[in-house]
């Protein structure tokens, strides 16, 4: 490094100047630090419990004009100047601890999801370290993009959870299924679960010839005019989980319309019962699943186009 002065006063007319440059070698330098993350209140609290760095020796050669002299008041001050920089180093990390502790109160209590849902992600509990990892435990329960953060779900680090992890873990993710149903509460109370179907593969099925020897009665008082059929989930669809995989139970209103000259009638409507199953797995570098049905019950809920054949119905 190189260095300079230059000193003037009117006690002295001539202006007092000097350059050189210098070589510091710092000997033997250790840090140790402590530090302290905690949840507080729903968020990380990072605070230091002891700092301090030590020293050996610190070596300065200075080169260049009247080096002589200066070389002389460094090694006076040799002590002095290894305390300082001891000191200097504990402070600044101290106040870079700080700075970080900063942006951790910042970090978001909830995350967007659409338009409709945001997921709580507020800490639960401290963060528990291993010799290779920290764990961290949030929220994850979904509300309403309106509504406070409310739980009336407790968690249970020791229930069952679906976790999914590749060979190589370096993040593990686990899901407790109040998570899950807790999505699902949020988009049923948003009326997201409505569809209305007026195309399918197999589109004469849509049509009410197509249903003309299974509901003959149907074909009788509407010949050959199309149909939509209005599904609404009833109650929330409620998931389970299990070491086997993922379980749910979805209750749904299936609503027959008959679209006769322009007009939309409501002919019956047929609830059903579905009882579903799925898993979820790496598949190379991405997150996957799959689902299946595993039952499906069906039954008449009213009809104004009399009785109707459930099985036959349930069958075709």
């Amino acid at each position: 490094m190189n260095w300079q002065y230059s000193y003037s006063t009117w006690l002295v007319p001539i202006p007092i100047s000097d350059e050189g440059s210098a070589f510091v070698q710092v000997k033997d330098m250790e840090v140790g630090l402590t530090l302290d993350l905690k949840d507080l209140g729903g968020t990380l609290k990072l605070s230091v419990q002891e700092c301090g760095c030590y020293v050996e020796a610190i070596s300065i050669k200075i080169d260049g004009g009247s080096s002589w002299l200066y070389q002389g008041v460094v090694g006076a001050f040799q002590g002095k100047i290894v305390s300082a920089v001891e000191e200097a180093i504990s402070q600044k990390i101290t106040e870079e601890i700080l700075k970080l502790d900063a942006l951790l109160q910042d970090l978001p209590n909830k995350i967007p999801v659409g338009d409709v849902a945001s997921l709580n992600v507020t800490f639960v509990s401290d963060p528990v370290l291993s010799s290779s990892s920290i764990d961290f435990e949030v929220n994850g329960l979904f509300t309403a993009e309106d509504q406070i953060f409310a739980s009336k779900y407790p968690h249970r680090p020791q229930t069952i959870s679906v976790t999914c992890s590749g060979a190589n873990e370096m993040i593990k993710i686990s899901l407790h299924e109040n998570v899950l149903n807790s999505a699902s509460l949020v988009y049923f109370n948003a009326d997201y679960m409505h569809w209305l179907v007026d195309k399918i593969p197999d589109q004469a099925l849509l049509n009410t010839a197509g249903w003309k020897y299974i509901v003959p009665q149907l074909y009788k008082l509407y010949p050959n005019d199309d149909m939509d059929l209005n599904i609404s989930v009833t109650a929330p669809p409620l998931v389970k989980i299990t070491k086997q995989g993922i379980g749910a139970t979805i209750y749904t209103d299936v609503i027959i319309n008959v679209l006769d000259t322009g007009e939309v009638i409501p002919v019956a409507c047929i609830s059903l019962v579905i009882n579903a199953s799925g898993s979820a797995h790496i598949l190379q570098n991405n997150l996957a699943g799959s689902i299946r049905v595993e039952h499906l019950y069906a039954f008449l809920k009213w009809s104004n186009i009399g009785n109707l054949h459930m099985l036959l119905v349930q069958v075709y």
